[in-house]
Order: C-alpha cells, then structure tokens, then sequence
C-alpha cells in the first residue's frame, strides 16, 4: 500500500503546475490552500457518513478520495508522505493513550 500512496503522491507532484484545463490536480493546486483543505475537509466528512450509514464498498471509496486529497494537501505544504509514515514509525509499538499524553507534555 505504501507503494501505491508513493507513486501517486508522485503523480500529484507532477500533475500540480500542469494545465488547470487537463488535470483536476493542477485546477485545485491553482485555487490554493485554503480550497485544498476544504475539499480534504469535504472527503473527510463524506467518509464519516459512509462509515455511519453507506456499505463496506461506499467507506473504501470515500476513504480513497479522503487519502488522495490529504496527499495533494501535504503536497502544498511540501510535506512529504516519507516524513508521515517516519511519524507512524515513530509511533509503532507505542500506546494511542501514552502517545497522546506525550503530544501534551
């Protein structure tokens, strides 16, 4: 999976100073941060719904949509995918709770 998320935080690397007219990359990439995250806010919210009412197949797509809109917002900021899966590294064998009181200290 984590090869999958690399190549297509490739694509949308390469796709974001492409024409707005061909590419739905380039057209969000040009509508800037704030549209960016609105939309990832958007797919989050329509994850959530399908995980409270919609089946297995409508949560896996919605959940896509989510993680590919999350990669073009870390592609805005040029935070790369390598630098959040070294934070769930960091965090492997760790407790949610012990993580959490960490972060508050």
């Amino acid at each position: 999976m984590a090869h999958t998320l690399t190549r297509l935080e490739r694509i949308i690397h390469d796709r974001k100073d492409g024409n707005p007219n061909k590419s739905y990359v380039a057209k969000l990439f040009g509508k800037g941060r704030e549209k960016i995250a609105q939309k990832f806010g958007e797919e989050s919210v329509e994850t959530i719904v399908a995980a409270l009412v919609e089946d297995d197949a409508a949560l896996a797509a919605e959940a896509a949509d989510a993680l590919f809109h999350l990669l073009i917002l870390l592609a805005e900021r040029d935070v790369p995918l390598a630098d959040v899966l070294a934070e769930l590294e960091r965090r492997d064998g760790m407790s949610g709770l012990d993580e959490k009181a960490r972060r508050k200290s």
